[in-house]
């Protein structure tokens, strides 16, 4: 049976996760919970000079520092309350030996010639004389001088794609998102050289060795980037039951590696395109980009520690937009989490389950309902945030209802004919939102439904949000 497949981009593990690996996982995993039958991706990129170099610095075994750092993303997916169905690793042997084999079957577009030009080692990739001019010879990602290298090199030959690649997105083969993201795409694949995909072992040792030539090293990108399909088990195994993936969630910043290269890779090995590429903005701090030198990177264990994963997943996925760059500052969180979560959510919970209780109401067996909701389209399009404010508002309805429909009124007047059918009303409108919420909030989906779907409705003895002081 085919499966929907969802990707995520595996991070650079020379360091902590931050809240832009976040946006990554949850927004994959909204996507994986929306259909029924999916298969979710997730790994840690373990390659290249920057993890060697970090791990020299710190005076552990090169493994023994990616071992230890894999784990700590592992721990914080599962933290986000995400759940995968695979996670790769690029130094597992299995994925090494699938990417030599990978390498082979390129063959044919891969040439050696020297190279002399500039390299950003923080990207891990060459940039181009006018990007150089354009940022007058220093990385805006991470503002350090490029640096002049001459070495020789194994080539990609983009150029053999790119006609094919350009007709994928103009006929929608390939979709990225959103649309603004995918003109520029556009106008890069007319600029973009062909990709240097490999380094001399003498300036890289932490890598996969290229196939027949022991004196190279396979380039960082050429390597992660197979991870979607090594963790299927190409290509010794067929993957027809999975790929091409439904949608493959990346940041912003490397979406040309996901919307150029990859796709070209994929053409060369005669596989389907992606059906979706979908790029999530910059989540900033106080309106600037997260710096460490700044002093303003949020820790996202911290926010984890205070508020819990379901307050965390709350706000990444209402109040960070799906495409652009969003603001966090921790005034916003503490409002939304206060004044948005605990309030409108958590109070109407126990409102309604206190009204059900007092008046001995408790529905006759467990309901199924089934939701055709406008949210639903939006949830299609990627839309994540605009389908959850829609959700949102379902919320803030029930709300409104009980005060209009005045339960305790009803009551009051000895009306049970009349506060049953309201309160069923109430109730199963309730549970529409718990079903809505599932993707987004799962936790307090499965609490809202056991109150108010389980014979007796007792109303929840604790806070649903509760928060660490």
């Amino acid at each position: 049976m085919e499966k929907t497949y969802i990707t995520t981009a595996i991070p650079y593990v020379n360091g902590a996760p931050h809240v832009g690996h976040a946006m990554d996982y949850l927004l994959a995993d909204v996507c994986a919970r929306f259909f029924e039958n999916s298969r979710f991706q997730a790994g840690t990129d373990e390659h290249g000079n920057k993890i060697f170099q970090k791990a020299k610095e710190l005076n552990i075994p090169v493994q023994e520092y990616v071992d230890n750092n894999s784990k700590k993303f592992q721990d914080f997916i599962r933290r986000l309350g995400v759940e995968y169905t695979d996670f790769v690793r690029t130094t597992d042997p299995d994925h090494e030996r699938r990417v030599q084999e990978i390498w082979k079957k390129l063959n044919d577009h891969i040439y050696l010639s020297k190279y002399e030009g500039w390299y950003c080692t923080g990207c891990e990739r060459y940039v181009t004389e006018k990007e150089y001019e354009e940022n007058h010879g220093v990385c805006p990602d991470h503002q350090k001088p490029y640096e002049k290298l001459e070495e020789e090199n194994y080539y990609f030959r983009l150029s053999d794609f790119k006609d094919q690649i350009r007709e994928a997105i103009e006929s929608r083969k390939m979709t990225i998102l959103p649309e603004f993201r995918e003109k520029e795409i556009l106008k890069l694949i007319e600029e973009s050289p062909d990709v240097s995909i490999s380094r001399p072992k003498s300036q890289l040792t932490w890598g996969v060795p290229v196939p027949g030539d022991e004196s190279q090293v396979m380039y960082v990108w050429m390597d992660a980037l197979s991870n979607y399909i090594t963790v299927l088990g190409y290509p010794e195994k067929d993957i027809s039951d999975s790929w091409p993936a439904y949608a493959q969630f990346v940041g912003k910043d490397i979406l040309r590696f996901h919307a150029i290269l990859w796709p070209a890779i994929l053409l060369a090995l005669r596989l389907e395109l992606p059906r979706n590429i979908v790029s999530h903005g910059m989540v900033l701090s106080n309106g600037q980009k997260m710096s460490k030198s700044i002093g303003n990177v949020i820790d996202p264990i911290e926010v984890l520690d205070k508020h819990g994963t379901e307050a965390f997943r709350y706000f990444f996925l209402r109040h960070i937009d799906t495409f652009s760059d969003s603001d966090f500052t921790w005034e916003k969180f503490e409002d939304a989490y206060n004044n948005e979560l605990a309030n409108d959510l958590g109070n109407l919970i126990q409102r309604l389950a206190t009204l059900c209780k007092k008046n001995n109401f408790e529905l006759n067996g467990p309901v199924e309902l089934s939701i055709n909701h406008e949210s639903n389209a939006l949830m299609g399009q990627f839309r994540y945030k605009e389908a959850f404010d829609m959700i949102w508002e379902e919320v803030q309805a029930v709300n409104k209802k009980i005060d209009e429909d005045k339960p305790w009124v009803l009551a009051k007047e000895g009306d049970t004919k009349k506060l049953n059918e309201v309160l069923n009303n109430e109730v199963m409108d309730i549970l529409t939102v718990a079903i809505l919420l599932k993707p987004f909030l799962p936790e307090t989906a499965k609490k809202i439904e056991k109150i108010f779907n389980s014979g007796k409705i007792e109303p929840p003895k604790e806070p649903l949000f509760p928060k660490n002081k």
